[in-house]
């Protein structure tokens, strides 16, 4: 006979307790009951298929073509956006308006949604080609445009950045949350889909930049590592529930610089061509092409290198 101790774990209580957690005393599951989630590994690979689509070259089958190159992007694309639209379904059901729908009709709208997206792949490959040449310009360590692609975090962030964008702007909120909360834990760039950024935006190095919903970024902007563009103080309502979707984060105009560990805080507007120095705390607005450093603000102080 064995004699290995007997353990009794008291399973039937555990069970029972997490069930009364779970069920009664504190829920989290949708008030609907809805259990199919966005699956991680479908958003992982849509973003994937989405990069092969739009730079086959560089994230597509080594052995491409000028005869097949076609072919490959649109067998790729067809499985992908085929992902893409399950993935939508699913997240779609989670919007108040999407509750109640019969799943046939959402089954449809995720189509049309992603046939939507899909549309505007070139659009957002040509924005991500204004990042992409904008970190070349822009880091004088980029040898060539090959090593940005592979290598950069802020380039890997903007393209999960601009497909995220796209699908919260078609009225995918969740989805597109997904998407970059992915980037989010590989790159430690913390952007949310509602953020508005234009062209040939560089964040360079990257780690620790946090940018928040309602922040509008102009184009020709640089963010160096650990930048943070949120909120000085958040809305509530009678009862102290937080109100969302206010206006809360900075306006960033055109061919701005902003040094590591600069903080900005509210809607305020960091007024074009101006430069923020590392680590200054910033909760005003600053007129165009105003140098700030700790503890002071100059106005047209800035060179043809965008540096104090």
């Amino acid at each position: 006979m064995s004699n290995a101790p007997s353990h009794n774990w008291g399973l039937e209580q555990i069970v029972a307790d997490l069930r009364a957690s779970r069920e009664q005393l504190h829920r989290t599951r949708h008030p609907l009951g809805i259990r199919e989630l966005p699956s991680r590994e479908a958003v992982v690979n849509i973003v994937t298929g989405l990069r092969a689509a739009m730079f086959p070259t560089h994230y597509g089958a080594p052995d491409l073509t000028d005869e097949t190159v076609d072919y490959y992007v649109g067998h790729t694309l067809e499985s992908t956006l085929r992902l893409l639209a399950e993935q939508i379904r699913r997240a779609l059901r989670y919007l108040p308006e999407y509750g109640a729908t019969p799943d046939a009709q959402l089954q449809e709208r995720a189509f049309t949604v992603a046939r939507e997206f899909a549309t505007q792949l070139a659009d957002i490959r040509a924005v991500l080609v204004s990042d992409i040449q904008a970190a070349f310009t822009g880091d004088p360590a980029a040898q060539h445009i090959t090593e940005i692609l592979l290598c950069y975090p802020g380039v890997w962030a903007m393209t999960h950045h601009r497909i995220a964008h796209a699908l919260h702007r078609l009225g995918v909120p969740l989805l597109a949350r997904f998407i970059n909360e992915i980037a989010h834990s590989a790159t430690g760039i913390d952007i949310h889909p509602g953020a508005t950024i234009g062209r040939s935006f560089f964040i360079d190095h990257g780690t620790g930049v946090v940018i928040g919903e309602t922040a509008i970024i102009g184009e020709r902007v640089r963010l160096y590592q650990a930048v943070t563009l949120g909120a000085k103080s958040f809305a509530a309502d009678e009862d102290g529930t937080l109100i969302k979707g206010n206006a809360r984060h900075p306006i960033v105009e055109d061919d701005v610089v902003i040094y590591a560990g600069a903080t900005i805080l509210g809607r305020v507007t960091i007024g074009r061509g101006s430069v923020i120095g590392g680590n200054v705390w910033l909760t005003h607005s600053v007129p165009p092409g105003s140098s700030v450093s700790q503890g002071r603000v100059r106005e047209g102080e800035r060179n043809d290198n965008g540096r104090q």
